[in-house]
């Protein structure tokens, strides 16, 4: 099977041999990145805790020093790990004395004490669970979500091995199975329904799968058209993994552990619009407020597949299925071309700027004005066979 399909696609084998030259370079990141003993962990939290029980003892009111996670002065782009905070990152101090940050002061204690209790018994809790530990004083599940990243941030700690899990939006579907830290097998070769993505990615192990590529779809509606077209068994053994949207910390994980376990290509399947361009450069380079966890969560290996803004005109896209850009669009595109990664992707850059000339944009469902079955029966194909992925 394994020839056959070099034979079919190989574009594909091509791109995967080109990519394994690239993986020596961050593989000593990854590792040095998740050796964080549980004893660490709760030293760190321990120093935090000291630092306030000093201010307290010398008449001082406590402060908390948070880096400040939606700058992008605090962060710099590395092509090999993707946008990383700097080490010199601005900060936002968390004061105990002052009625606008009294009630967050309070709120960082209460989460660190659960984090400790959580390290030092090696057991899980969901931000769900948190948030109902104490409803009143967090007011909502935002606040829970933001303060764990910011704990996360300011220990310089995995979130994970703060042994807080999130609820995973993800799923998953295709030539793969694994096991979970409690010893349950995870099959996600059924072609009826997909597999939620683990809310545990670092206790997944034994993964098993021929799989020659992973498609990324942002939407969950084009990943169920291609769960009930079988794309998965029809085309190729391959893996497709969607976040419904802007994707979750579970899914980008789950994606960045596909890649250093397999070490196959791995594209991206978006609309020909600013949103969705967004999403695949979180895959691959990151975010701002994640910045500080990007040896985990980037996978700068990711290919753009399509919706091409050049697929439009090339295909013959009928006008009443394309959608003009609103000035947010407009806004957002002009955005995304100041990043500091799109100086290393000029193909992207013709896109973008494609975009911005045609001033339309146009949803992955669009290729259904041509035929019903055109984005499995001809598009995605050809794309894979003849490398049509920038």
């Amino acid at each position: 099977m394994g020839s056959d399909v070099a034979e079919l696609f190989p574009e594909i084998e091509k791109l995967r041999v080109q990519l394994l030259h690239n993986v020596e370079v961050t593989a000593d990141f990854r590792r040095v990145e998740e050796e964080i003993s549980h004893q660490e962990v709760l030293t760190r939290i321990e120093n935090i805790i000291l630092g306030i029980v000093t201010s307290l003892s010398k008449d001082e009111a406590p402060v908390l020093t948070l880096p400040n996670r939606s700058s992008w002065a605090n962060v710099s782009f590395d092509s090999a790990i993707g946008l990383q905070m700097s080490s010199g990152s601005d900060v936002t101090a968390v004061r105990s004395d002052c009625a606008s940050s009294v009630t967050k002061f309070a709120q960082i204690l209460k989460i660190l004490s659960v984090i400790y209790r959580l390290v030092q018994s090696n057991s899980y809790a969901t931000k769900r669970d948190i948030y109902y530990n104490n409803t009143q004083l967090f007011g909502s599940q935002n606040t829970v979500d933001h303060i764990v990243d910011d704990i996360s941030c300011m220990l310089k700690v995995p979130r994970r091995s703060l042994h807080v899990l999130a609820t995973s939006k993800g799923l998953i579907s295709g030539d793969l199975c694994y096991m979970e830290e409690d010893g349950t097998r995870i099959d996600c070769r059924s072609s009826s329904a997909a597999v939620a993505v683990s809310p545990n990615i670092g206790g997944i192990r034994n993964i098993v799968s021929s799989a020659k590529f992973v498609l990324i779809v942002e939407k969950d509606a084009t990943f169920q058209r291609l769960l009930d077209d079988d794309f998965c068994s029809k085309l190729s053994p391959c893996i497709i993994i969607t976040a419904k949207g802007v994707p979750d910390v579970n899914s980008r994980l789950m994606v960045r552990k596909l890649w250093d376990t397999l070490h196959i290509p791995i594209f991206a399947l978006v609309d020909a619009d600013p949103h969705g361009i967004e999403i695949m450069c979180i895959y691959k380079y990151g975010s701002v407020a994640m910045s500080f966890e990007a040896h985990s969560l980037t996978v700068p290996s990711v290919m753009w597949l399509g919706l091409l803004p050049s697929d439009l005109r090339r295909l013959r896209v009928p006008e009443d299925a394309l959608i003009p850009l609103t000035k947010t669009d407009e806004n957002k595109l002009n955005s995304l071309l100041q990043r500091p990664y799109l100086s290393s992707q000029p193909d992207w850059q013709k896109e973008m700027e494609l975009m911005q000339q045609s001033k339309v944009k146009a949803e992955i469902q669009s290729l259904a004005a041509i035929a019903p079955d055109f984005l499995t029966s001809i598009y995605l194909p050809n794309k894979l066979r003849y490398g049509g992925w920038i």
